[in-house]
């Protein structure tokens, strides 16, 4: 097994069992190739139509009961959110070819449901095992057929088998590599002396354990500190090397840089030779505990948060610029500062605590502000529970989410 990203989308296909993606409302979303092969359709005729327009029941027969079946189990188990193993179904089919004729055919249906970032249904997964020959050879009793249906049956199961234990092993490998890059590449806040500072990092439900969101808690000269958080487009294991690319580059930089605008602008010029690296957003603060201000710069991110101890809440947004290389021309990065009292709370975060699809921005920071007033005075480790307890949905947000708090 090599370390190239498995393609899930032509796995689906090429399954050697009849398999169907259903909405909620028994539309087709996806079938793979076996599937459409023995039902005799083509993708035109089913994807996007109700099931039961396209496999309606024999109108010649008034004892047919698949769609009555079929339709009852699938319903239960948009219901329910349980998994629905149906009996043996008779369900003729309209031939196609020869209008007017039906051919009679027997599954064997499966029904489990698939939830989305809501904890609903979001698909139902309909399997089906055909096994019309297997029934008609055993009406026959035509023993021989009989034996080699069911080889090839067994032979089939033993193949798929197969398979879900190679996607096991591969994801179970990808998911070892992702927790050691974490480990690598995204520091403890123990690591920031004696000023109290909590981070935390949540990748997207259904992703592996690390993805392009990074952050970073740099020690500078004097008694000053750098903050960091970017955002590289993606997930998974090519994402998270971009972004130690990027983390590296950026910690670097800051290091030896007049400023956070400085260091945001050689990263703007790294950027352009990293394969993945464009459109990434990033935002830095140097923290000076001597002068009480904070000096930052934004690269397309969303504003970090400077909560104060009367409960007032301020978005640090005078100096934003658009993302690495979404200029054809480099341009120097603005920079601005702003004041900060003892026991105030710097917030940075990525998109993934705010953002909402269908939602507007605004509405993920007035949110933000809101959870930052009402836990207003606890400790970082506290504050960072319950802001993502406050934003991320209770089945997990639909893109990574890295956070940082720092007591200032």
């Amino acid at each position: 097994m090599t370390d190239a990203v498995i393609d899930y989308t032509a796995v689906f296909q090429v399954l050697p069992g009849m398999v169907a993606l259903l909405t909620p409302e028994l539309v087709y979303a996806d079938a793979n190739e076996a599937y459409l092969l023995s039902a005799g359709r083509t993708r035109e005729q089913v994807i996007g139509r109700y099931l039961f327009d396209v496999f309606p029941d024999n109108p010649d027969d008034p004892g047919a009961s698949g769609v009555r079946n079929l339709g009852a189990s699938l319903r239960r188990v948009v219901a329910t959110g349980e998994r629905d193993a149906m009996a043996l179904q008779r369900y003729d089919v309209h031939c196609e070819e020869r209008p007017g004729e039906w051919e009679e055919r027997y599954w064997s249906p499966v029904n489990v449901p698939l939830f989305g970032p809501d904890g609903r249904v979001a698909l139902v997964v309909h399997r089906v095992e055909e096994v019309t020959q297997l029934i008609k050879a055993r009406s026959a009793s035509d023993t021989s057929t009989i034996r080699v249906l069911e080889a090839e049956l067994y032979t089939r199961a033993r193949e798929l088998q197969e398979v879900n234990e190679r996607l096991r092993l591969a994801h179970a490998r990808e998911r070892e590599v992702a927790l050691a890059l974490q480990k690598a590449m995204l520091p403890d806040p123990a690591d920031v002396g004696h000023h109290r500072a909590a981070v935390r990092y949540r990748p997207a439900v259904g992703t592996l354990n690390v993805c392009g969101d990074w952050y970073d808690l740099i020690d500078l000269p004097g008694d000053r500190m750098g903050v960091a958080v970017g955002d590289v487009v993606g997930h998974g294991l090519h994402a998270a090397g971009v972004m130690g690319l990027l983390r590296s580059a950026l910690s670097a930089a800051s290091r030896v840089a007049g400023g956070p605008a400085e260091a945001l602008d050689v990263l703007g010029l790294y950027a352009r030779s990293v394969d993945g690296a464009e459109s990434t957003t990033a935002v830095e603060i140097s923290i000076d505990w001597d002068s009480h201000t904070l000096a930052y710069s934004s690269a397309g991110h969303p504003p970090p948060v400077l909560a104060h101890t009367d409960g007032g809440v301020e978005f640090l947004d005078r100096a934003t610029d658009p993302p690495l290389g979404a200029r054809p021309d480099h341009a120097s990065r603005p920079q601005a500062a702003t004041a900060f009292d003892e026991g105030d709370t710097l917030v940075l975060y990525t998109d993934g605590l705010i953002e909402r699809r269908g939602e507007d921005i605004d509405t993920g920071l007035a949110r933000l502000a809101g959870s930052l007033a009402r836990h207003r005075g606890a400790a970082p480790e506290a504050l960072a529970d319950e802001l993502l307890l406050d934003l991320l949905p209770p089945s997990g947000a639909t893109d990574d989410t890295a956070l940082v708090i720092v007591r200032l």
